[in-house]
C-alpha cells in the first residue's frame, strides 16, 4: 500500500490530522504556552471582569469589558494555531545529490602515471541578490544548495526559507511562511497583557472609590487583580521586549539569525529596501503556498546505483587492465607453446615469418630466444610461463624448466631430433 508524504517524512516533525497540522519537535512546549495564556485570562474573567459588569450603568458598557478579554484571547490563540500548526516554509529535500553540479577531474596516479577520475563537488555557490553576490551554501542533510536567507534547523532537521529561528514557545521553527503571524501573536499577547494590567488597575480603584479606603485596602479585597498584575508587567519584559526587536528587524530587513551571526562582520544587508517597503514585504504581501504536500502519495522511485568513489574507480579501472593484460598474456604465450613444440626448423621460421604482423615487437624478440634454444639444445624442452602481476608493463617472463619427459629423452641423437 502505497503511503503519504507525512509518513516517511525524514525531519524530526509532528504530524495531526492526516497531515493537515504539522508541528515541531518540541511541540509539547506549546501546552505550556496555552496555559500561561488561558489560564490568566480565566482568572481575569472570574474575579476582575465579572465584578465590573455593572459599574457601567449606560448601555451596559461593563459587559464590554468581559467580551473584550474572551474575543482577544480567541485572537492570541488562533495566532499561535497559525504560527506553530502550519508549513513555516519547509524546503523538500533531494533523494540523491544534483549530479548536473559534480565536476569530473582527472589526477596523476603514483604508480605508472596512469590518470584517475576524481569527483569534486563545489561547497558554496554565488547568486546574484539586488544586483548584488551573495553565497549560498550546499546543505549535506537536505542535498540541495540553500536559496539566499534559507537556512537548516537542527531541531526540525529541515531547510527553511527566510529561516529566522526556531522558538520553543510555539514548538515551530519561524520562517518565510509563518513569520507575520508569530510577529502578531508577539504583540497581540503584548496588548492582551496591557490590557489585563490595565483593568486590574481599574478594578482597584473602582475598589477604592466605593470603600473609600486606601490602596492596600483594595488590594487586600482583591488579591487575585495584584496578582495578575504582577504576572501581567513580568510578562511585558518578555513579549514587549520582543516585539520591539523584531520592530527593528522588520525595518531593517533582517532576520534573527542574520543579525546574531553577521552582525559582528559588518556585512552589507543586500535585502533592505528602505524602511516602508521592507514593512510592506512582511505584511502586504501574499503568503507562499507550501512547496510540500504532506498528504500526497509518495510516488515510487527506482533504486539509483551509487556514485563510485576515487578508490572504487581505482579498482575498476585495474580490473579492466587486468583482464585486457591476461587475454593478451594468454594470446601470445599459447604462440610461443606452439613454437616450442615444433621440431621442424623451417617449419618454425615460416611460422614466424607469418605471424610478424599479429605478434608485437617485444614478444617477437622473446620467440627469437626460445627458436635459439631449440637449436642448440638437443633435448625437447617444455616451457613453463610465470607471469608478474604486480608489473605494469604487461610482460612476461618465461622461464625453461626440463619435464620429466626431457630428461628421459636427454640422451637422444641431435640427427633423430630433426627427422
Amino acid at each position: 500500500m502505497a503511503k503519504r508524504v507525512y509518513q516517511v517524512w525524514k525531519g524530526s516533525n509532528y504530524f495531526f490530522l492526516g497531515g493537515r497540522l504539522i508541528f515541531g519537535p518540541d511541540a509539547k512546549s506549546l501546552l505550556i504556552s496555552l496555559l500561561l495564556i488561558i489560564v490568566p485570562v480565566t482568572a481575569f474573567c472570574v474575579f476582575v471582569a465579572r465584578h465590573l459588569r455593572h459599574e457601567f450603568s449606560s448601555y451596559n458598557a461593563g459587559y464590554a469589558i468581559l467580551a473584550v478579554a474572551i474575543i482577544f484571547t480567541i485572537h492570541v490563540l488562533a495566532l499561535l494555531l497559525l504560527t506553530s500548526a502550519r508549513d513555516p516554509g519547509i524546503v523538500p529535500r533531494n533523494s540523491h545529490p544534483p549530479e548536473e553540479e559534480f565536476r569530473h577531474e582527472f589526477s596523476a596516479s603514483v604508480e605508472g602515471g596512469r590518470q584517475t577520475p576524481i569527483l569534486q563537488f563545489p561547497r558554496t555557490k554565488e547568486v546574484i541578490v539586488n544586483g548584488m553576490p551573495v553565497r549560498v551554501k550546499y546543505c549535506d542533510t537536505c542535498m540541495l544548495y540553500r536559496s539566499p536567507r534559507c537556512s537548516h534547523c537542527s531541531i526540525c532537521n529541515n531547510c527553511v526559507e527566510r529561516f529566522d529561528h526556531h522558538c520553543p514557545w510555539v514548538g515551530q521553527c519561524i520562517g518565510l511562511r509563518n513569520y507575520r503571524f508569530f510577529f502578531c501573536f508577539v504583540s497581540s499577547a503584548m496588548l492582551l497583557c496591557i490590557y489585563v494590567f490595565a483593568i486590574c488597575a481599574l478594578y482597584i480603584k473602582v475598589l477604592m472609590d466605593d470603600n473609600q479606603g486606601t490602596v492596600w485596602k483594595a488590594m487586600k479585597e482583591s488579591p487575585a487583580s495584584v496578582i495578575l498584575m504582577a504576572y501581567c508587567f513580568i510578562s511585558l519584559w518578555f513579549v514587549g521586549g520582543l516585539t520591539g526587536f523584531h520592530l527593528y528587524l522588520i525595518s531593517t530587513n533582517q532576520t534573527t539569525y542574520e543579525n546574531f551571526r553577521y552582525k559582528a562582520e559588518n556585512r552589507i544587508n543586500v535585502y533592505d529596501l528602505g524602511c516602508l517597503n521592507n514593512f510592506m514585504e512582511v505584511f502586504c504581501t501574499k503568503v507562499k503556498p507550501s512547496r510540500n504536500n504532506f498528504r500526497a502519495f509518495v510516488p515510487e522511485e527506482e533504486p539509483r546505483p551509487p556514485l563510485p568513489t576515487t578508490r572504487e574507480a581505482e579498482v575498476e579501472m585495474g580490473d579492466q587492465d587486468q583482464r585486457m593484460k591476461v587475454e593478451d598474456d594468454l594470446d601470445f604465450g599459447g604462440d610461443l607453446l606452439k613454437i616450442s613444440q615444433r621440431h621442424n626448423i623451417e617449419d618454425i621460421e615460416a611460422d614466424i615469418r607469418s605471424r610478424g604482423s599479429d605478434v608485437h615487437h617485444h614478444n617477437s624478440s622473446e620467440a627469437d630466444s626460445v627458436l635459439g634454444s631449440d637449436r642448440r639444445a638437443p633435448n625437447v624442452q617444455s616451457e613453463v610461463r610465470n607471469s608478474s602481476w604486480g608489473r605494469r608493463s604487461g610482460s612476461w617472463e618465461i622461464a625453461s624448466e626440463k619435464s620429466n619427459v626431457a630428461e628421459s629423452r636427454s640422451h637422444v641423437a641431435p640427427n633423430e631430433q630433426y627427422q
